[in-house]
């Protein structure tokens, strides 16, 4: 690739987070800059989100899924045999509503990947187990997810990433997220 093929951003060690830190800084010149720093930080995590979202999305379109989906038919792989949770373990893994959480469990029962049953145990419960079809589409689709998120990752150097992990983890530590649920 040549220069003139690259865009503006490629080019610069600047990205959009300092367009808008710089903007503040003229509008309000008054704001303490370790706060504009702070605000810079947090935009920068919500817009690595957003982009590794999207990215994440790619190869979930390739399976038929969305991100959610996903999410709970890796929950219930990751948990090990016989891949079943409640719907409420499902829930306080989602972190989203019970209505959010039914509507992914209803398209994924639709399309053969789960199926429901009543907990032997506690006749108020729902289990929702992986299907064999569940089971062999998320065992294919985590190979190219964690592919995709490996790549989508390639700028960072491993002492790059050993640093940011522990940044991260720390701060979600510090900000009560010690646990699933």
């Amino acid at each position: 690739m040549t220069d003139d093929d690259m865009t503006d951003h490629e080019t610069t060690d600047h990205d959009a987070i300092d367009e808008l830190r710089a903007q503040w800084r003229r509008e309000r010149p008054d704001l303490d800059l370790a706060h504009l720093d702070a605000m810079a930080l947090v935009g920068r995590i919500k817009r690595a989100d957003h982009l590794l979202s999207k990215g994440m999305k790619r190869v979930f379109v390739e399976y038929g899924l969305e991100f959610a989906e996903f999410d709970v038919l890796a929950t219930l792989r990751r948990v090990g045999a016989p891949h079943e949770l409640t719907a409420g373990g499902l829930l306080k893994t989602a972190m989203v509503t019970s209505g959010a959480i039914t509507n992914r469990l209803d398209k994924l029962e639709r399309k053969g990947l789960i199926e429901r049953h009543p907990d032997p145990n506690d006749r108020r419960a729902i289990r929702v187990r992986l299907t064999d079809a569940g089971r062999d589409l998320v065992d294919r689709a985590v190979v190219d997810h964690v592919a995709n998120e490996e790549h989508m990752l390639a700028a960072l150097t491993p002492k790059d990433r050993a640093a940011l992990d522990g940044a991260l983890r720390r701060l979600l530590l510090s900000l009560g997220d010690t646990h699933l649920g």
